[in-house]
């Protein structure tokens, strides 16, 4: 086993990096500034745009590879990098005992993903996946309401415009596996079957998906996302044998629906949530997690699993990408 040991207790600052400076790593960086008991030691990022930014807006020191950022000294990083490079960077820094946590997905491929696990336990270092809708207020705040209940069924919109960065991925990477996360966590369930429908209106990858999920505990649910609504939406409907809680995950607003009677009458509340910003709830996790070498909020394998399930989308697609109606010019009515 290779490891390293740190005194990492509250006496000494904990030395963190951020590995990529587009926008995800640039906040990552923010947050970590602002984060007592950490130094943050830079960011690396090998385009000098994105360097010049982050040392503009958060006045940290920058490198331009990743070993330059090794050798400053680090104990943990943060991966923000293009999902392609997850695999070799995090193993890079598992193979020098440096606690990771990885932006979701955890990998490009469930091969991949597997490899980073099964390093991170060799090396015995802290291995956590960014899925960081988790740490939503109004998505803690379902997951409390729902304690105990007999889960039916899950809905979850989450849709917006296309997005202005350039992507390599469709929505069912970039969006849904959010979902499919939350899934599994609200279930406390593995998806043992996997509907999908997807299509491409307007990009070269599917910009639409609508997915139907059962879980091992006889859960339906079903995640509806596009990159067609001029909006952003973000829902979640969750139906249980005592309540129906709805919640907007933008708004924060969550409202639950119990006491159903006999005369199709019930009771309404809205319940209270918190005002953390997620990133900074995870963020600090993280560290507590690194520092008390207690397992990750969201581990590497629950980062593996919904990867898994979010490929077997793509894989079973039951409609072609590029649907032959939407070639066809549009008629003006009269």
């Amino acid at each position: 086993m290779i490891s390293r040991e740190f005194d990492l207790g509250k006496e000494r600052a904990l030395r963190v990096g951020v590995v990529g400076a587009g926008v995800m790593g640039t906040n990552h960086g923010r947050v970590l500034a602002g984060l007592p008991g950490i130094v943050l030691v830079g960011i690396v990022d090998p385009l000098p745009d994105h360097r010049d930014r982050a040392s503009e807006l958060i006045g940290c020191p920058t490198f331009a590879t990743l070993d330059e950022l090794l050798d400053a000294g680090v104990d943990a990083v943060t991966i923000a990098a293009p999902t392609h490079l997850h695999h070799d960077v995090a193993i890079a820094c598992i193979d020098r005992g440096i606690h990771v946590l990885v932006e979701k997905p955890v990998a490009s491929t469930v091969q991949e993903g597997r490899e980073i696990v099964a390093a991170a336990k060799r090396a015995g270092v802290t291995l956590m996946v960014g899925h960081v809708e988790r740490f939503n207020p109004a998505v803690a705040a379902i997951k409390q309401a729902i304690e105990g209940e007999d889960i039916l069924s899950i809905g979850i919109t989450r849709v917006g415009p296309f997005p202005p960065r350039m992507s390599n991925v469709g929505v069912v990477i970039d969006l849904a596996v959010h979902d499919i996360d939350l899934i599994r966590w609200f279930t406390e369930s593995e998806i043992i079957d996997v509907q999908p429908q997807l299509s491409s209106a307007i990009a070269e990858r599917e910009d639409i998906a609508l997915l139907q999920f059962r879980t091992a505990s006889g859960v339906l649910a079903h995640i509806n996302t596009n990159w067609l609504t001029p909006f952003k939406a973000r829902n979640v409907t969750i139906a249980t044998r005592g309540k129906y809680v709805q919640g907007d995950l933008l708004t924060r607003q969550v409202t639950e629906c119990f006491g159903f009677q006999p005369d199709g009458s019930y009771s309404m509340r809205h319940l209270p949530v918190g005002h953390d910003e997620p990133l900074r709830a995870e963020l600090i996790a993280f560290v507590d997690s690194v520092r008390s070498g207690g397992p990750a909020a969201v581990t590497g394998e629950e980062g593996v699993a919904s990867l898994e399930i979010a490929i077997k989308c793509l894989e079973s697609r039951a409609v072609p990408a590029a649907a032959t109606f939407r070639k066809a010019p549009r008629r003006a009515a009269g």
